[in-house]
């Protein structure tokens, strides 16, 4: 079940979320005092995978600047993967961008993390380009990636007092 973090207990949330972190990221993962400032930041948009026996099983999270939603995580803990959990979590986030009136989505991803790259690519994200050394301690170059968000674009109305059924004369 994907659940807005505001919807949870703050500081078991964070505990969460570090661990996992500590699980998937190793010596780059985010520490309790960072996931802390992640999610305190302005115009942070966090969702969480939950099991009602397991507890927080993924997480993963966007920042939208007023046009561009930036992809800043998302993680699902080892025992879980390949259970369709990113991709629901991945779904959830860019409907919140879109309704949140984001144009596109971006990210910046491993050039070593084939799953996550195929799931980026299943989405519909495109490679943008190449940030050398971009995962540090390990010095892992990243890929940055962008998805068009799908919305109507208006360029004019019409009243619909003066939509003509076709076939009828002006």
């Amino acid at each position: 079940m994907i659940v807005d973090i505001t919807e949870l207990d703050r500081e078991q949330t964070i505990r969460s979320i570090s661990a996992l972190e500590s699980e998937l990221f190793g010596r780059g993962a985010w520490s309790e005092s960072a996931v802390r400032q992640e999610l305190d930041a302005p115009a942070r948009t966090y969702v969480v995978d939950m099991d009602d026996h397991a507890g927080i099983r993924g997480y993963a999270g966007f920042w939208y600047d007023g046009d561009d939603a930036e992809l800043m995580t998302i993680g699902v803990g080892k025992a879980y993967q390949r259970q369709g959990i990113a991709a629901a979590l991945l779904k959830r986030l860019i409907q919140e961008a879109d309704t949140q009136g984001a144009a596109r989505m971006l990210l910046e991803v491993r050039v070593d993390n084939m799953p996550a790259l195929a799931l980026y690519q299943r989405f519909g994200f495109q490679r943008l380009g190449l940030r050398k050394r971009y995962y540090q301690p390990e010095g892992i170059d990243a890929y940055t990636m962008s998805l068009d968000i799908a919305r109507p674009h208006i360029a004019g109305f019409q009243s619909a007092n003066t939509v003509r059924k076709e076939g009828e004369e002006r």
